[in-house]
């Protein structure tokens, strides 16, 4: 294992992020925020509670994770697209790094910038919403179990891509949609028998119910805890898999 290509590529990713703050963190932490002061704050006062839950409080779960999965995607399929767009990713192919390490690196750097990410979003959401966490080890392992497979789902989309438009048309018109209509604002328990039946088809679903229930149990939780542990694992091994299905048959990074 090449440990000093995997740090040259993760340090270089990172230093990219702290030198556009303002769109990696900054620009995320805002957008939330604003959900917090209007969902939470404005509209929260006026609702009754989800779960046993204040609903300012009951959408922080949400919020963190519909943050999580835009973020994760588009750093690492910026993180490996980029390189291709300018010609760079020739340095990257002709030094001794093997597949292994390039993913480790990429994928690395983007859930490490999308763990961040979370911290500072449940830090911002505290003067808006008084939450609790009462199981902060599965909070912290949803964290990065999510950062981490959907990292390896957008390396896997700026691998595919071949221009900007692909690059963006899975997150916008696919996984924004799928987390919406994951439960990030409501709890499907509020839903009509049918539109429950048609909600377990969203794999998001799962990792929105999962973190959920790390914050206040199995009463705020849609899904059961297990279910949403072992469908975030079944997703990372599909991203996992497919990968190496990628490399191991030929096929190479188009550029």
């Amino acid at each position: 294992m090449n440990i000093h290509a995997i740090r040259a590529i993760y340090v270089f990713e990172m230093s990219r992020t702290f030198r556009t703050l303002l769109q990696s963190i900054a620009s995320p932490v805002i957008s939330t925020s604003l959900y917090f002061i209007v969902f939470g704050s404005a509209i929260g006062n006026h609702m009754p509670t989800v779960g046993g839950v204040n609903y300012g409080a009951f959408i922080v779960p949400g919020l963190v994770m519909l943050a999580i999965l835009t973020e994760s995607i588009s750093n690492a399929s910026f993180g490996i697209y980029m390189p291709k767009f300018i010609g760079t990713i020739y340095e990257v192919l002709s030094a001794p790094v093997s597949v292994v390490e390039i993913v480790i690196g990429y994928v690395g750097a983007a859930a490490s910038k999308s763990i961040l990410l979370g911290f500072i979003i449940l830090i911002t959401a505290w003067p808006f919403s008084h939450y609790s966490i009462e199981h902060p080890f599965w909070m912290l392992a949803f964290l990065v179990l999510t950062s981490v497979t959907f990292s390896l789902f957008g390396f896997l989309i700026g691998i595919w891509a071949d221009g900007w438009e692909k690059l963006q048309i899975v997150p916008t018109l696919i996984i924004t949609p799928l987390t919406f209509l994951g439960g990030s604002f409501y709890s499907i328990k509020m839903l009509p028998d049918f539109w429950q039946g048609v909600s377990y088809i969203n794999p998001v679903l799962y990792l929105v119910s999962g973190f959920r229930w790390a914050f206040y149990g199995a009463s705020a939780s849609d899904v059961d805890f297990v279910q949403s542990l072992g469908m975030t694992l079944v997703f990372m091994l599909l991203c996992l898999a497919a990968i190496a299905v990628i490399f191991r048959t030929g096929w190479r990074i188009k550029v």
